[in-house]
């Protein structure tokens, strides 16, 4: 019989697996098709892959609210029902969501009341918004076993008048300064930090200085993953030192038929005894024209072929992915580094 050390040597390193997703909007274009088939139809050919993971995370566009007076012009103005959204990521297998970005705010501050109301009462927590400044640099903590997690989340998007401010609800634009205090802060409450960024071009899987600047300084400051979002296209990924940088997963179940929007990736990060240790991405067809707004895992050939297009991108930053079966692998360890 073990106790004690001999116990958890006998047992093996403890593992978590975190799933990350892209964009989510359930309205826009897509309505029509999400009332007819219901709130649940955009994850059913996902929901299997997600359960996998300990904790799922995504990117939240938009407010769940039936509000509908949009406090600044816009081109591209969304809301949900939260009634029928809000419990359709829970039962998708979503724990925690971030609501930094250029939509939260689309219905003003009644729609972000009702957006914070709605997770609330399914159980989903969120970071990356909040009724001041205060409350949206604060991070969604979760229990995985005997590991917490924290998410922080911030915008480095406009408009400007949708940034909190210490009186003014919003999400907390991305200052460096604030992010590095964020994490030190987070890691005093939590064994992991993962940081989402709403950043980069929309539709350019060229990077722009500041997400490689932000996101390194983010793994600098603690961070264990950086995860992007905003620009609807898969970008590269980074190894850097002990974390990654995922800058962007493009969309995953988004309600229009944006062309530049095509592939994506469910990623999961898997940490044993509290390091990472792995990063897994499935790729998945998210071209609404095909999957009509029902993200799906690709295999084979087509697999295969953003498994060859992550590889590319992410050559140049040092990061050398695997391909297993049409999935991108990346094992982080000594081996890595010596490609730095």
């Amino acid at each position: 019989m073990f106790t004690g050390l001999s116990a958890a040597m006998a047992q093996g390193p403890v593992e978590l697996r975190i799933a990350a997703v892209g964009d989510i909007m359930l309205g826009g274009t897509g309505t029509p098709e999400f009332q007819r088939f219901g709130y649940d139809y955009p994850f059913e050919k996902t929901r299997g892959l997600l359960k996998q993971a300990q904790l799922v995370f995504g990117n939240l566009e938009g407010p769940m609210t039936h509000a509908d007076h949009a406090p600044v012009e816009k081109k591209y103005v969304y809301r949900s029902p939260p009634e029928k959204v809000a419990p359709a990521l829970r039962n998708a297998g979503f724990n925690v969501v971030s609501l930094a970005n250029n939509h939260t705010m689309d219905q003003g501050v009644e729609g972000l009341r009702h957006t914070l109301e709605a997770l609330d009462l399914v159980g989903i927590k969120y970071a990356g918004a909040g009724m001041d400044l205060a409350a949206a640099r604060r991070p969604a903590i979760l229990q995985a076993g005997n590991t917490r997690v924290a998410f922080l989340a911030y915008t480095l998007t406009f408009p400007e008048e949708f940034w909190a401010t210490p009186d003014k609800p919003g999400s907390p634009f991305g200052h460096e300064a604030h992010v590095r205090a964020d994490i030190a802060a987070a890691r005093q409450q939590a064994d992991i930090v993962i940081v989402s960024f709403h950043w980069g071009a929309e539709g350019k899987i060229e990077l722009r200085d500041y997400q490689k600047q932000l996101g390194r300084a983010a793994i600098d400051a603690g961070a264990a993953a950086v995860i992007g979002h905003h620009p609807h296209v898969l970008q590269s990924v980074e190894r850097y030192k002990h974390g990654v940088i995922l800058y962007s997963l493009g969309n995953f179940a988004f309600g229009t038929y944006g062309p530049e929007a095509f592939r994506s990736a469910i990623v999961f990060l898997t940490f044993r005894d509290k390091k990472l240790a792995e990063l897994r991405l499935h790729p998945l067809n998210v071209r609404n024209a095909e999957v009509v707004f029902q993200p799906s895992p690709l295999e084979g050939a087509a697999a295969d072929k953003v498994v060859a297009e992550l590889q590319a991108l992410s050559k140049p930053l040092g990061t050398r992915f695997e391909n297993r079966n049409g999935v991108a692998v990346l094992t982080l360890g000594a081996t890595q580094e010596a490609h730095r």
